[in-house]
């Protein structure tokens, strides 16, 4: 984001040497000090942090000199093109953590060379009910079943209008409203990319959320052939069609996701989204298990490896012919190496982002620009 606005050279002095440590490793840095802050607010209530990190990242956003800071510390290069979008770097930030968008300017900032707004439905909604976001720290893992809470496609839209062009691609999830009845899912989905079309580089289809009743039928042959029919039509007269992705469950066979990845190939969809988070709760410490009970979709270091093998399955099906964006316990370099390996065109962090902060994004990129 370029500003013409000069403010004097000792106003943002002290951002910049907060944020651009000489010397130190940046991780280090944000595991020691940064997340012990954020873990520990609202008495460890991860919702709390979540929300709070969303306010101070949107403020920071009016802040020329500090997302020129993050910047020159965070941003890496290391283009690449995918379904016919250029990407600055492979790493995106998932869907879930910035729903409504509203940190929009400092997320590229942090190093991300893309973003995935929402899960945004046509209705706004609050979600399910408090608590419904858990921290599983030894695990590094998270469980989730917020339930798809914003604040509906149409107030997306209209601070999209507001903000303008951004720096990187932005990518916009879609998903069914929960007042609305599975019979009627292709509406919801239609309407919400109706209006978010223009803005939009590339859509998500969202058939895969635990947390919506009804919502992974969709991905069964019949049902997810009649919303892709009706979607790519709303694509396609709202002007020049742009990619659409579905993102699917991890928790699918292998002979469900190669019917999946047949009515995506009949309807011409642009690439796949694996995964979404898990029902599993496979691979948890052992301090985590009691809080693992919670019911919800669980993500983070546990989700790595199933993430990976529905990445390599889609590639090894599809002849590496469908890009994947490969999302799911991504937590270090090495996990993202290996779902790069496993056949990855791009990758999304959340979970690993939330415990290892903007460092890990920034030797994600930097891994890949040297590859």
């Amino acid at each position: 984001m370029s500003s013409t606005v000069r403010e004097p050279a000792v106003q943002p002095r002290p951002v910049a040497r907060f944020i651009r440590p000489a010397r130190h490793d940046v991780s280090v840095v944000y595991q020691r000090l940064v997340r012990s802050t954020l873990f520990g607010m609202g008495g460890g209530d991860p919702e709390v942090a979540h929300e709070r990190t969303l306010r101070a990242l949107s403020r920071l956003s009016c802040l020329p000199p500090a997302v020129a800071a993050l910047r020159a510390r965070y941003a890496v290069s290391a283009p690449r093109t995918v379904f016919g979008i250029d990407f600055p770097n492979p790493v995106g930030l998932a869907a879930g953590m910035d729903k409504n968008g509203v940190a929009l300017r400092t997320w590229p900032a942090l190093g991300f060379g893309y973003v995935e707004v929402g899960t945004v439905t046509w209705h706004a909604q609050p979600g399910n009910d408090r608590p419904r976001l858990f921290r599983l720290t030894d695990s590094r893992a998270v469980i989730n079943r917020m339930g798809f809470n914003n604040a509906g496609a149409r107030a997306l839209a209209d601070r999209l209008n507001r903000l303008g062009p951004l720096a990187v691609p932005l990518g916009i999830s879609l998903g069914k409203s929960k007042v609305t009845p599975v019979d009627r899912a292709v509406d919801d989905y239609r309407w919400s990319l109706r209006v978010l079309h223009r803005h939009g580089d590339y859509f998500a289809i969202n058939v895969s959320s635990p947390n919506t009743p009804g919502l992974r039928g969709l991905q069964d042959r019949d049902a997810l052939s009649a919303l892709l029919v009706g979607v790519q039509e709303e694509n396609r007269a709202s002007g020049a069609p742009k990619p659409l992705l579905v993102k699917i469950a991890p928790d699918l066979t292998d002979d469900a996701i190669g019917e999946l990845l047949q009515v995506c190939h009949d309807h011409e969809i642009s690439g796949v989204i694996a995964t979404n988070t898990t029902l599993s709760r496979d691979g948890l410490a052992p301090a985590d298990r009691a809080t693992g009970a919670e019911p919800g979709g669980l993500s983070g270091r546990p989700l790595a490896a199933r993430a990976r093998a529905v990445v390599a399955f889609v590639h090894r099906e599809t002849g590496g012919r469908m890009p994947v964006i490969g999302v799911g316990g991504i937590c270090d370099v090495e996990d993202a190496s290996r779902m790069f390996d496993a056949g990855a065109s791009l990758v999304q962090l959340y979970t690993g982002f939330v415990f290892s902060g903007p460092g890990l994004v920034r030797q994600i990129s930097r891994l890949r620009r040297r590859g």
